[in-house]
């Protein structure tokens, strides 16, 4: 449903929400993710770049989540890595259609509510659920 990199994302700012204000290391971070190191780096490099994590570089440095779990939804995550591709216009490229088909039409719709869905969602939320099963990864 959404690509493995967003996926990866998801597992490191759930690790990150678990250590608020403590940096961890791509490292640590590739490991609790059991993401292979080099494209958890990558992972967060993009999260970097959509402001969601922040890097320290020297001692003690590493990626920490800059805004509260209750301010990132799981739409603010897989957008910053890849966002749901939605429909403008006809992708076939046919003169006359001058707004969606049916098919095309649903298709958009059904894009809309994944995003509403994934907007709805808090990392918070998905952090303060009582549940025995952890949310993404393995508590350690």
């Amino acid at each position: 449903m959404i690509p493995k990199t967003a996926e990866y994302a998801l597992r490191a700012v759930v690790i990150l929400a678990r250590a608020p204000g403590r940096p961890l290391s791509a490292d640590a971070l590739a490991e609790s993710t059991q993401v292979p190191r080099r494209y958890a780096h990558k992972v967060l490099q993009a999260l970097v770049r959509a402001g969601l994590v922040g890097s320290h570089s020297g001692p003690g440095g590493g990626y920490t989540l800059l805004r509260s779990p209750e301010d990132v939804s799981i739409l603010d995550v897989v957008s910053a890595i890849e966002p749901i591709p939605r429909i403008r216009r006809c992708p076939l490229g046919l003169k006359g259609h001058t707004s969606l088909c049916p098919l095309h039409r649903q298709l958009d719709d059904a894009a809309a509510q994944t995003e509403k869905a994934f907007a709805q969602v808090t990392l918070a939320q998905l952090l303060n659920q009582s549940h025995s099963v952890p949310p993404l990864c393995e508590v350690k």
